[in-house]
């Protein structure tokens, strides 16, 4: 008996086994294309991951005055180019604890070379608490608030965890607004160049003849120029008593018209291979508009691509806007993005010194990290049935 049970139990998990592996693959039979591509996307471990640290990195972009601990603008006039602080949870007095603290710093003068170095005073010890009082600020120029995510119990005491610049401003608090500039550049100068791109080049692909041949010759003509000093050029002809809002809509409006062309190729290219398919002729002779025909059944076609190819620009917009910022031709202080911040590490000799200035530098390499490895997970994800 105990045989024959053990028969007809192996006989139903192998029936429950072939149910739910036939379930599986009639559910892919019938998902859509953008379910497809969701499933084949989110088992590209790396991509997933990526587009995690993309989500935390704009909300600390959206939420940069309440995350920061101080201001922008504000000034520790007695540690200026001070190196970062440590975190410590043990004390030598008290032991283990689990709030954690650092201690004050004190200055010293080298009488040889009149180098200024900061060490830690443990006399001086500050507790750090989360949801503090501090400065007062207004959260996304509306909201007037004066809690921070954590801080000191006494605003005035320095909390450094990145260092200060050659002006006493805490990098770690200028990093963080920073991010609100470069993260919002590269959002809303792909959202022009997808625009002129999709615009310019459905038109190319689907009209042909005069249109198509004075597009595709603009397009060789910016391409063959070289893209800094282009850059460069346009930027340097912009007023130069524009407001700093005004520069940074016009910097976005010269990457955008320069940046559009890769994209109006692939969008041509995409639509002279459906523009006579048998969907496209059944609009035509519906009566449907050569607008409505683009932008209702040609770019939904291939929409998958247009999200890689959108996927993978975003970063080159942060670059660029970094290297002029970088150059001191694109935004300028006051304003506070990752390209401004690194201009004060052009002087290899400060930075031999001051290594801690770099840090931008890190945020902006994982941010484009992050990009490539979102855009690799959604080029695999954009051709499901591979």
């Amino acid at each position: 008996m105990n045989g024959i049970t053990a028969i007809a139990n192996r006989l139903r998990r192998s029936k429950a086994k072939k149910k739910n592996r036939l379930g599986a693959d009639n559910q892919y039979e019938v998902a859509s294309q953008w379910q497809l591509m969701w499933w084949k996307f989110i088992k590209h471990k790396m991509a997933v991951f990526s587009a995690v640290v993309l989500i935390l990195f704009y909300l600390v972009a959206i939420f940069c005055e309440f995350l920061a601990p101080t201001l922008q603008e504000a000034r520790y006039s007695d540690y200026k180019n001070a190196a970062p602080q440590s975190i410590h949870f043990v004390d030598p007095n008290t032991g283990f604890q689990l709030r954690p603290f650092v201690y004050g710093m004190t200055e010293k003068v080298d009488p040889k070379t009149f180098k200024r170095t900061f060490s830690e005073d443990t006399g001086k010890k500050f507790e750090i608490y989360f949801f503090t009082k501090g400065e007062s600020y207004k959260l996304w120029g509306l909201i007037p608030m004066d809690t921070h995510l954590f801080g000191l119990k006494n605003p005035k005491d320095a909390l450094i965890l990145m260092g200060t610049d050659k002006l006493g401003h805490d990098l770690f608090s200028r990093i963080i607004y920073g991010a609100r500039i470069s993260l919002s550049f590269g959002l809303l100068g792909i959202v022009v160049t997808l625009f002129l791109g999709l615009l310019l080049g459905g038109i190319s692909g689907y009209l042909g003849g005069v249109t198509d041949t004075v597009i595709q010759r603009t397009i060789d003509l910016l391409i063959c120029i070289p893209t800094i000093p282009l850059w460069m050029a346009l930027t340097a002809a912009l007023p130069r008593d524009w407001s700093a809002l005004q520069t940074y809509f016009g910097l976005i409006l010269i990457f955008s018209i320069i940046g559009w062309t890769g994209l109006a190729r692939v969008v041509r290219g995409k639509i002279l291979s459906l523009r006579e398919e048998d969907f496209t002729m059944a609009a035509r002779l519906a009566g449907a508009s050569d607008f409505r025909i683009i932008r209702k059944h040609l770019l939904p076609s291939f929409a998958s691509y247009i999200i890689v190819n959108v996927t993978l620009s975003i970063p080159g917009t942060i670059l660029g806007e970094t290297a002029l910022s970088f150059l001191g031709i694109g935004l300028q202080a006051p304003v506070v993005s990752w390209g401004v911040l690194l201009q004060d590490a052009q002087n290899l000799e400060t930075l031999a010194h001051h290594p801690w200035l770099l840090w931008p530098a890190a945020f902006i390499i994982m941010t484009v990290l992050m990009f490539n490895f979102l855009g690799d997970g959604l080029r695999d994800a954009a051709d499901p049935y591979k």
